[in-house]
């Protein structure tokens, strides 16, 4: 029997543009007990955890981040159009050839030698604030906290650690569904990364240290080594990997945090449930909430052709929440081990490439961060980012607790 087409399927229709956070996981939950698939004004979404896993690891389904320029109407000779393609972007041998030789670099085991760096920088950003007893958390813990891990990763001095947090606040825009408005900080922070990451690679060739972009330099298989041109799009891939998401994720984690606080006072008690801390509160409230993906070619699959060039939605916070693939999803515990991997990093080919260095940042700040800044609860209300931002999380986070020392 042949497949039948998406487009001619009866299926529940979503229009989620504008509505809040469990607006959203409502609905999609509702359009789940009909079909593993429903409709949008883009394309179609896939509404369960074992269907986003297939599709993602079917490589007939090619990222759409390519298609960010053309979805927003810029045309083809404009500057996002015409740069160079992003790992991030990329499809087939080319991107399999990239990520077989950067792969030693983003091991847990090499991002493990940054973890006392990371207590120190969270150490000193929470001594800032503690004797206070109360902070904005985002400004004052979230936005700094990443930068100086990535640049001493990448070997860039302390220095320039404010050129770096700019650079990577800019560029992340590219995600935010308004890149008409956005394209001259984009591309000003994008040139300006650029000419920094050549001038780095030019001393690293001379003179290499033991930092990331050395080793990425020295790589070599079977007499391979990747150009400038690759150097500089994984320097951003880095930046972009190890920044925005960290900063959003840490801020939705204390904020979820914040609403329990016998979890909080239990994790630092216990800084050994950080780990599944980190797991239970990106699967709860994750900061990349959905991807897409578009068919290369026609493509059947369970019984539904899904045409060349459809856009295919994955909903990664509503995967995290579905009953199916984890018992109870709606009841938040720090000591629950799940059955399922949480999906906010993706899976198959595209797995976020900074997952390893993520969850080490988040390992160290949290039960710190619970154990410097006991009683922990609000100051005022939570500021949330537009519901348009791919990268998601709070815009300000008053936050209150005891003082300490």
């Amino acid at each position: 029997m042949p497949a039948t087409s998406a487009y001619d399927l009866e299926l529940p229709e979503l229009e989620v543009a504008g509505l809040e956070r469990a607006e959203v996981l409502d609905l999609i939950g509702r359009a789940r007990d009909r079909h593993w698939l429903a409709r949008t004004p883009m394309g179609f979404l896939l509404t369960n955890y074992r269907d986003a896993v297939a599709v993602l690891r079917d490589r007939r389904f090619h990222s759409a981040l390519s298609l960010i320029p053309q979805m927003a109407g810029l045309e083809p000779d404009t500057y996002m159009q015409s740069r160079r393609r992003s790992i991030l972007a990329m499809e087939g041998d080319e991107h399999a050839r990239l990520r077989r030789l950067v792969a030693p670099a983003f091991t847990p085991a090499s991002t493990d030698r940054l973890r006392p760096f990371m207590r120190q920088v969270v150490s000193e950003l929470v001594d800032a604030v503690v004797t206070e007893g109360r902070c904005e958390f985002v400004s004052d813990i979230c936005e700094p906290y990443p930068i100086p891990i990535i640049c001493e990763l990448l070997g860039a001095p302390k220095e320039d650690w404010k050129l770096f947090s700019s650079w990577a606040t800019d560029i992340f825009r590219i995600f935010n569904q308004d890149l008409a408005a956005d394209l001259p900080a984009i591309e000003r922070a994008s040139g300006e990364l650029e000419a920094y990451v050549n001038a780095m690679i030019d001393e690293r060739r001379s003179h290499p240290t033991d930092d990331l972009l050395s080793t990425l330099i020295a790589i070599e298989e079977a007499g391979d080594r990747l150009s400038s041109d690759e150097l500089v799009m994984l320097t951003e891939a880095v930046l972009m990997a190890g920044t925005d998401t960290t900063r959003n994720q840490l801020a939705c984690s204390v904020a979820l945090l914040s609403e329990h606080p016998d979890q909080w006072a239990l994790l630092a008690d216990r800084p050994e449930l950080a780990p599944r801390a980190v797991e239970e509160t990106m699967r709860y409230l994750g900061a990349v909430r959905g991807t897409i993906r578009v068919a290369s070619q026609d493509i059947e699959y369970r019984d539904v052709l899904f045409p060349a060039g459809t856009i295919v939605s994955i909903a990664l916070a509503g995967a995290n929440m579905d009953p199916d693939v984890f018992a109870a999803p709606d009841i938040f515990d720090i000591t629950c081990e799940r059955d399922a991997l949480q999906m906010t990093f993706g899976s198959g080919i595209h797995f976020c490439m900074g997952a390893a260095l993520a969850r080490a940042e988040l390992q160290e700040a949290l039960p710190l961060l619970a154990r410097r800044m006991p009683d922990l609860g609000r100051d005022g209300p939570v500021e949330w980012k537009p519901a348009t931002f791919g990268i998601w999380g709070p815009a300000r986070l008053p936050l209150r607790f005891r003082p300490t020392t």
